[in-house]
């Protein structure tokens, strides 16, 4: 029974996430927009089910079997691949360097904000 409470909680906050994606016609995907509606009930709840923890655990023990079809189609594409090779690349290099970039500014922006309320040393004004 907790299995069953755990997916079904999943699977509304997505439902939900599809719902406002395509009543919104939001250009984000609906399980993206799921994940933020339970982490938002997360937050209010103060703590994780346990029926929701246990389908969690249960879920990311098989995660890697999602990456058997993202491998299938590297070799079945693999041509195709080949021939965008740079442009992949470099797409690959860039996003991860804005996204280490942003990462370290809002952590920074975030640590200031916390030291200023505290009253430690290292906020700026």
């Amino acid at each position: 029974m907790p299995l069953i409470m755990g997916m079904s909680m999943l699977l509304a906050c997505q439902f939900a996430g599809e719902l406002v994606a395509r009543g919104l016609t939001l250009p984000i995907p609906g399980p993206v927009i799921g994940m933020v509606i339970l982490l938002v009930a997360l937050l209010i709840r103060g703590k994780v089910p346990s029926s929701l923890r246990l389908t969690g655990e249960g879920l990311l023990r098989y995660l890697t079997l999602l990456f058997v079809p993202a491998g299938v189609g590297l070799m079945v594409h693999f041509e195709l691949i080949g021939a965008d090779l740079w442009p992949i690349m470099v797409t690959l290099v860039a996003s991860t360097a804005v996204t280490l970039g942003v990462t370290a500014w809002v952590l920074e922006r975030l640590q200031h904000g916390h030291a200023r309320r505290s009253g430690r040393p290292g906020g700026k004004a």
